[in-house]
């Protein structure tokens, strides 16, 4: 009996040792994983949904817009040295009162569309980046939503990343270059720059600033979002969810002000 006993234990610490094991590598994964998602040029196919909103919009300050961007990453591998990444941003919003007079608007924004094309080995001191071009389509479905304008010009981001640290820049410059002669011409900036912090359990804390300038009207609008996500396997499926809070520190005279918030769903599909 004592020697069933000792073989049944042994048997269990095995168990036990292995099952440790298999946790710390799925960790160790996620970790990885995390890694990858915090570098916007990763070869590494994700489907982030990113639901924000924000308030006090409007000449009066009483409007409020909830605006929903789906944003699907997908890496090409276009040969031993490069990758091509295409990035789309296509935005779903909704709003009220921040046209005076003209009620509620729901439906299709612009969709951005950028391509990076990426080495797919970082520089000697390590630094990773990706350029290529950028796109505005008018998808709008109503008017009060969109530029109507057709849109062109480069992007680029630059990163490095350092153990748990990853931080860099990305930016592009719209101009437009067709669509109704009767609406604002288009010529914006747009400047990310980002810094995160992941841990081994995977959880990744985000500072970034996505300022927007109008060289048209002269106007910036500079909001700082402060995020926290983490990476989890759903029955099978690699998730990242999280959120955080995100401040105006700048807007145009009717653009939104003080708080907003953001909660972020993403879908992992690793190669």
């Amino acid at each position: 009996m004592s020697q069933l006993l000792k073989t049944s234990g042994c048997r269990i610490s095995v168990l036990v040792g292995l099952l440790g094991l298999v946790t710390r590598a799925e960790a160790g994964d996620n970790e990885a994983l995390a890694k990858q998602l915090a570098n916007p040029v990763a070869a590494l196919i994700s489907v982030p949904i990113q639901v924000n909103y924000d308030q006090d919009i409007g000449p009066q300050d009483e409007g409020e817009r909830y605006l929903v961007n789906i944003q699907p990453v997908v890496p090409i591998d276009l040969n031993d040295d490069w990758n091509l990444i295409s990035r789309t941003i296509l935005p779903l919003i909704s709003q009220d009162d921040v046209f005076p007079g003209q009620g509620s608007q729901s439906g299709t924004g612009d969709i951005v569309q950028s391509f990076f094309f990426s080495p797919k080995a970082p520089t000697a001191t390590g630094w990773i980046w990706g350029v290529g071009p950028a796109a505005l389509l008018p998808t709008a479905s109503d008017d009060l939503l969109g530029t109507e304008k057709w849109g062109l010009g480069p992007t680029g981001v630059m990163l490095k990343q350092s153990g748990p640290i990853t931080y860099g820049a990305l930016a592009n410059h719209i101009w437009s270059v067709a669509g109704d002669d009767n609406r604002s011409d288009v010529n914006s900036t747009f400047l990310q720059p980002f810094a995160s912090y992941t841990t081994p359990a995977a959880t990744t804390f985000t500072l970034n600033l996505e300022s927007t300038y109008d060289w048209k009207t002269s106007k910036a609008s500079i909001p700082l979002n402060v995020l926290a996500t983490q990476v989890l396997n759903v029955d099978g499926q690699l998730l990242s969810v999280g959120g955080g809070l995100r401040y105006w520190i700048q807007s145009p005279d009717a653009g939104p002000e003080g708080l907003g918030a953001r909660v972020v769903l993403t879908f992992l599909f690793p190669r």
